[in-house]
């Protein structure tokens, strides 16, 4: 399939919608006057202006929220979940009564549409819940109380009964098993109908009717516990004052006679805040313990009844991985490469506890998150608030522009949003433009902090893209969800470096969705295995990393004056600081998740398999009472993937060393990244496109080499000057 599809209509009115955008968002950044000595260009100015004078309008004629005309008021949730149920019923008889064929999958694929652009939507609202409710309520007032706003429950439970629809199956069973159709269809189509063949057999769609059952059953109860055990990973602690030294009450949320412990304060100062965060958040909880014990219990079951010795078997189909022994095996390699560089760190981590509390040096699991960010701020300088005049938000995005239009051709462009489009006064959209193809896709920004919102940093679908029947192409729109602050009344926001490389993160995950231009939207984008979906994230880290990119942008907001390559070369060689910790650190996560997702009946309990494998594969002693696994939310969304962070990161680093470390503006490079990775989604096997960009199949070894050759880096030859 080629990578890039010419899209009918949008390369001729190119002209035209350029000036329109850009003249949108230059009307914005006229919004509030700065004292700033420098320019920003349309993009950098709309992030770096306040957005007074684009208020939420709740009185106008609203035009529904993400440009969907049912979300203009609170029932609209409602009616466009019947209406997508009501299609779905007309596609599921379609796809049965039609002839087995390519027009089987295109109808599938319709399918998984209706009902995506659905539930990624109520899922997305979710998650911005009380912004969302207040604004699809409209104006406060008796009209807008008669009602309390509520959002409809998600279409898992529908999902789940169509995977275990026997007719539907036996149309795509039929399909699949006429040699000669399978050899008449395209890659691309052949593949997605493997796909939702591994869907529906996951879901035990050929076990006889009372098994069938059964696993419909599992499903939807593992779901339940999926959503319990979530919700327990973040709860908040009560304690009682008096249990605590008075000193260091002020470190936490007091509630009356109580304290409430809502994190791990990893980053205090005093080590006794930071051991009571520990062993008060952490202190098992019997309801939570039972759920997660449940949950990985149904999971094996379910993964049994549907014929895999392990639910990590059944989870790890398809990867780059492809099984748990692999997964092992990387892991263990990984793990001997980084042992004796672990065991300094640790040391040069327990050195400095002595120094500066000599009375207590033992280093606890609390304490290495604080400490390497001692020793590298001691070493290297990198206070933030000598890097954040540089990196206003308006500057970052800036960079990112710069950066997508010299390597993929591809520019960003403000638009303002129609009434009642977006669900906060401070959420920007932007248009995502190609030089020669047009529009490509929309991203609406939500970047800034607010009450209720939640503290995590994300990428999430609202819709896929894919070629729909009258050719025209169903253009994709996804939101970034970050946690940053506001502007204050003398600058605008100022990001330390670990947001920048967040933002450029999460504008990796934005941009596999805009680039992707797959045929079908079950495979669009970020749709793909789950240890090459973080592959472009983590390599837009490397770009966000390099002076030669950093320099593009990186300039003072009052001054003008451009960061100098010295401070970026200490920032840089900060993070090789206790790095192997920090990998031996994910080695061990990954471990515990693949022990937990394995063999069943597990032999111990879900906290002495942490003792034991903490001890062993970390180094660091575990705490009595404690049971971290209780708070390990990814137990929930990468369950027996939790891997994928360490693989991605491995084939991020092969694919810039090899492609762009040289030159990281390399159009070529960039045309061949999109081509061979970023535009087949999860149409193609990760390791083909691996394959494609590298030239080359990488093994276990070379997965491991990577990782461990970036903490021996010279970062220097990231900062060579161009000439």
């Amino acid at each position: 399939m080629l990578c890039a599809r010419r899209l009918g209509g949008f390369g001729a009115g190119l002209a035209a919608l350029r000036p329109r955008l850009a003249g949108r968002a230059s009307s914005r950044a006229g919004i509030r006057a700065r004292r700033v000595s420098t320019s920003w260009s349309p993009v950098g100015a709309a992030f770096n202006a306040k957005p007074q004078g684009r208020l939420l309008d709740l009185f106008g004629e609203r035009q529904g929220l993400f440009g969907v005309p049912e979300l203009s008021a609170p029932e609209g949730f409602h009616v466009a979940q019947q209406e997508a149920l009501r299609r779905a019923e007309v596609l599921v008889e379609r796809a049965c009564a039609a002839p087995a064929g390519p027009e089987t999958v295109y109808v599938f694929d319709e399918l998984s549409d209706t009902l995506c652009r659905v539930a990624d939507l109520v899922t997305q609202c979710r998650h911005l819940r009380a912004a969302v409710l207040h604004a699809v309520s409209g104006p406060v007032g008796e009209q807008a109380s008669r009602r309390a706003p509520t959002l409809p429950p998600d279409s898992s439970s529908q999902c789940v009964e169509l995977n275990t629809n026997v007719e539907l199956y036996q149309s795509l069973q039929k399909l699949l098993a006429d040699e000669k159709l399978v050899n008449s269809l395209d890659d691309e189509t052949r593949r997605v109908a493997e796909l939702f063949m591994f869907d529906f057999e996951i879901s035990g769609i050929h076990l006889d009717e009372e098994k069938r059952k059964r696993a419909v059953d599992l499903n939807v109860k593992i779901l339940d516990l999926s959503s319990q055990f979530l919700m327990g990973t973040n709860f908040p602690i009560k304690i009682e004052k008096r249990l605590l030294p008075e000193h260091i009450h002020r470190h936490f949320v007091r509630d009356g006679n109580h304290i409430v412990v809502d994190g791990l304060h990893a980053e205090a100062a005093d080590d006794l805040v930071r051991e009571a965060a520990y062993k008060i958040f952490l202190y098992p909880n019997a309801g939570q313990l039972k759920c997660l014990e449940e949950l990985l219990s149904n999971r094996d079951l379910l993964a049994k009844l549907v014929g895999y010795s392990t639910f990590s078997h059944r989870a790890l189909q398809g990867t780059i991985a492809q099984n748990p022994e692999t997964v092992m095996q990387f892991l263990e390699k990984l793990s001997d490469k980084l042992s004796e560089r672990t065991v300094k760190d640790f040391e040069m981590m327990q050195g400095m506890k002595m120094k500066l509390n000599p009375q207590n040096s033992e280093l606890m699991p609390w304490d290495p998150p604080y400490y390497s960010g001692v020793i590298r701020a001691e070493r290297y300088n990198i206070e933030p608030s000598l890097y954040c005049p540089f990196f206003s938000l308006g500057a970052c995005m800036e960079g990112l522009n710069i950066l997508f239009n010299k390597l993929l051709g591809v520019s960003l462009y403000a638009e303002q949003p129609a009434k009642g489009e977006v669900w906060c006064e401070d959420v920007r959209k932007l248009a995502v433009v190609h030089e020669t193809e047009g529009l490509l896709g929309h991203i609406y920004c939500d970047f800034f902090q607010r009450a209720e919102k939640p503290h995590q940093d994300c990428h999430f679908t609202i819709r896929g893209g894919r070629l729909k029947a009258d050719g025209e192409y169903q253009l994709p729109v996804v939101v970034l969800m970050l946690n940053i602050p506001h502007s204050s009344r003398n600058s605008p926001t100022l990001l330390t470096p670990g947001m920048m490389e967040n933002l450029f993160h999460e504008m990796g995950h934005a941009m596999h969705s805009m680039l992707g231009r797959t045929r079908y939207q079950h495979v669009t984008g970020t749709r793909c295995p789950t240890d090459f979906a973080e592959v472009p994230s983590i390599l837009m880290e490397y770009f966000s990393n390099d002076y030669r990119v950093v320099s593009q942008f990186a300039r003072h907001y009052e001054t003008g004056q451009p960061l100098p390559k010295a401070m970026v070369s200490r920032l840089c060689e900060s993070k090789k600081v206790c790095a192997a910790a920090d990998m031996q650190l994910q080695v061990f996560y990954a471990t515990l998740d693949q022990i937990y997702h394995g063999k069943h009946p597990l032999k111990r309990s879900t906290t002495d398999i942490l003792k034991e494998t903490q001890e062993k594969v970390y180094g660091l002693p575990y705490v009595p009472n404690t049971a971290w696994q209780l708070r390990f939310s990814h137990l929930v969304g990468y369950g027996a993937k939790y891997y994928s962070y360490l693989m991605s990161r491995a084939v991020a680093s092969m694919v810039w060393k090899e492609c762009f470390l040289q030159d990281p503006f390399n159009r070529a490079a960039g045309e061949r990244y999109r081509r061979e990775m970023l535009a087949h989604g999860g149409g193609r096997e990760p390791t083909l496109l691996i394959q494609g960009m590298l030239q080359k199949c990488p093994s276990v070894d070379d997965f491991v080499d990577a990782l461990v050759s970036d903490l021996h880096l010279d970062f220097e030859t990231f900062f060579m000057d161009s000439q």
